[in-house]
């Protein structure tokens, strides 16, 4: 990352409220009128201090060994499989998708006893699609012990589970592309066929994503930049047959962020012309941008280069405010990277793409439009926008369908 993006701090405190509080195998979302209300931050939860003795740390690089690192790394006390793509239907419907599976460990040690149900390991899964032509967006979350087969990760064959939510390798050893993805919930669901289109870059340095200056505070990350997508997406009006490109981040860690940071905004960008670009910009306390923000710069040909936060110019050119409380989010951004003559403007596809579940974040579509060495170019990604909401919502966590406004890609 991403920086541990993958709303580390909903998955901290969300497992560990739910899991205290229900003790449940499916872990009902909670009702609107009970939903617990939080006063920690970004900064709180995944900080150095919050993460307990006893897990290991990402303190320098390793080796990384494929298929077993695409399993889980249970020495760690948080890891995520997380995948965002833009779709279309055969009409040229736009559609955007998020699928994160979150692995939590309560602590470092097994736990003691005989019962079938006893597990450290907790898991919960953010699903959410954009539909923009139908101007909709529908979010869900689960919660699931790792225990009696309820949710879980292996390497070989390689899955990801929270009942039958699924990410699983293919091939006669079950750890090959295409991997297949296939959610449900409601009367949504996304049934994807995902092979990689380019090889796998490791994030950093080789691998290690320092967030803060601290030992320790970083990750082991690696991503899938660019993965073809094709299956069916589901949705209240119908079925519709999709194709288009994905995007898979894997990160690990124990502890991340440092005292003065408190979000993050996280771009993956796919252009037309085949180069792609992930860029996370961390915050301080005082709006202005980390020194260990950075990203990573994708040839076509997989060739890729680290991108220091100096290199790369970020301006916010609108805003949104939320319609549960006001809290304004970025809502359009001028992205800048001198050194590959790129200049790109970043706009959602829908402006409301808040996830309204146990706690409140906001991850999108966008298009992408701009120049590259006197070119135009275009293309699309997501973006994920964290620390400038931290109360839940009042309305259902099950689903929201908000009606924003039209929009769509551009035509290529």
């Amino acid at each position: 990352m991403s920086p541990p993006r993958r709303v580390l701090f909903l998955l901290l405190t969300g497992l560990l409220v739910v899991i205290l509080a229900y003790g449940a195998s499916r872990l009902a979302r909670p009702d609107p009128g009970t939903m617990p209300r939080t006063s920690l931050s970004v900064a709180q939860v995944m900080g150095q201090e919050a993460s307990p003795s006893g897990f290991a740390r990402a303190r320098e690089p390793r080796p990384f060994v494929f298929p077993r690192d695409h399993g889980p790394h249970p020495d760690f006390r948080t890891e995520w499989w997380y995948i965002t793509g833009n779709l279309r239907s055969p009409g040229g419907a736009p559609f955007g998708f998020q699928i994160t599976f979150f692995r939590n460990a309560l602590k470092p040690e097994e736990p003691v006893g005989s019962s079938p149900w006893r597990t450290r390991q907790v898991y919960m899964g953010h699903f959410a699609v954009t539909d923009s032509a139908g101007e909709g967006f529908h979010a869900f979350e689960r919660f699931s012990r790792g225990a009696l087969g309820l949710a879980g990760a292996q390497s070989r064959p390689f899955r990801v589970w929270i009942e039958d939510w699924e990410l699983r390798g293919g091939g006669p050893e079950g750890t090959d592309f295409p991997w297949t993805l296939g959610i449900r919930e409601e009367d949504v669901a996304l049934r994807l066929r995902l092979s990689p289109a380019k090889p796998l870059v490791l994030q950093g340095d080789e691998g290690l994503s320092q967030k803060g200056p601290e030992e320790g505070n970083a990750s082991y990350y690696y991503s899938f930049t660019r993965l073809e997508a094709e299956g069916e997406l589901e949705l209240p009006g119908g079925t519709e047959a999709v194709r288009g490109t994905a995007w898979m981040d894997r990160e690990w860690s124990t502890s991340a962020l440092s005292p003065g940071q408190v979000g993050w905004d996280w771009f993956a960008l796919q252009l037309a012309d085949g180069h792609d670009l992930m860029y996370y910009q961390l915050r301080r306390e005082d709006g202005s941008a980390d020194p260990l923000s950075k990203g990573r710069w994708v040839r076509p040909d997989g060739i890729s280069r680290l991108v220091e936060k100096g290199e790369v110019s970020l301006r916010v050119t609108e805003r949104w405010r939320s319609p549960v409380d006001g809290a304004e989010y970025p809502g359009g951004w001028r992205l800048e990277l001198p050194r590959e003559e790129l200049s790109l403007r970043i706009t959602p596809l829908l402006p409301d793409q808040e996830l309204r579940l146990t706690f409140r974040y906001w991850e999108g579509a966008v298009r992408v439009e701009g120049t590259r060495r006197g070119e135009r170019v275009r293309g699309r990604g997501y973006v994920e926008l964290t620390g400038y909401a931290e109360a839940p919502a009042t309305e259902s966590p099950e689903r929201r369908i908000g009606r924003t406004g039209r929009d769509g890609w551009p035509e290529s």
